[in-house]
């Protein structure tokens, strides 16, 4: 819940107008005050010379939120908004209404209607008073907005300077990053070749080996070959030295009978 009461000071620019109701180039100041309540609100204006206070009581307040059907609260914090802080589009206006009496008025969009509003002020039983009270209020946020500024400025630079020292340990981290990194990929790297030296070895001796293999097989071969070649050989010899021995018994027998008749004859 909001803290109340609230305080608001509104420096208005308002068009001086002649008779005739036309707005001149000229225009005067006012420096409106407000106090703000739950369901009712003060409002202290001067022009630095002159007045004026308006003070909107609970039952006031309640019959114009209900001639505007609106609830209380809403009623209060609409006009706050439009007292706190000049809004952009709405008409304001600070005129005569007799018997030194002020209106302060304003105007504000409802669903495509442009309305206003409009409240009486009458002049300060002490005018000085109301405009020092007035002054000391803007000194005195003037002070707090001089001292939140200091701090404000006091926190931004130390924030900067945080800033830059975690931008300074951000760039040293980032170096020491990049040389781990360079230093990880050198020894990655040189395992890398080893592994890949290692494996072009691995893949000569795979290829000598597969080149060796078909050597082996003709020299297999051709032993093969030489080696049934030399048995044939030795069953020829074989043969050939028992047809040998088969025909040498023959040729004795018919030479013993040629002897024989050679000998007949020499008798």
């Amino acid at each position: 819940m909001d803290d109340y009461p609230r305080h608001t000071c509104l420096k208005l620019e308002i068009p001086i107008r002649s008779n005739d109701s036309e707005p001149r180039e000229a225009s005067e100041s006012i420096f409106v005050k407000g106090t703000w309540y739950p369901a009712r609100f003060d409002l202290a204006i001067t022009d630095g010379r002159d007045a004026w206070i308006c003070n909107a009581s609970e039952e006031e307040v309640k019959e114009r939120a209900s001639q505007w059907d609106q609830p209380v609260s809403e009623y209060n914090d609409l006009a706050e908004k439009y007292l706190g802080l000049q809004q952009p589009g709405s008409v304001y206006g600070f005129s005569d209404a007799g018997s030194g009496f002020k209106r302060l008025t304003w105007t504000f969009e409802k669903e495509g209607t442009k309305l206003e509003w409009r409240w009486k002020c009458q002049p300060s039983p002490n005018s000085k008073k109301t405009t020092a009270d007035i002054l000391d209020f803007l000194m005195d946020a003037n002070i707090r907005l001089s001292e939140e500024v200091v701090r404000k400025t006091d926190l931004f630079e130390r924030i900067k300077l945080e800033a830059e020292k975690c931008l300074a340990q951000s760039e040293k981290l980032s170096l020491e990053k990049a040389e781990f990194e360079n230093e990880i990929y050198a020894k990655f790297l040189g395992v890398l070749n080893s592994k890949k030296g290692k494996l072009r070895e691995l893949r000569d001796r795979l290829s000598k080996q597969k080149m060796a293999e078909p050597e082996e097989e003709e020299q297999q071969q051709s032993t093969d070959k030489t080696e049934s070649f030399d048995e044939r050989s030795d069953e020829d010899k074989s043969e050939e030295e028992a047809g040998t021995s088969k025909d040498a018994p023959a040729s004795k027998s018919v030479a013993a009978p040629a002897s024989r008749s050679r000998g007949r004859k020499r008798k």
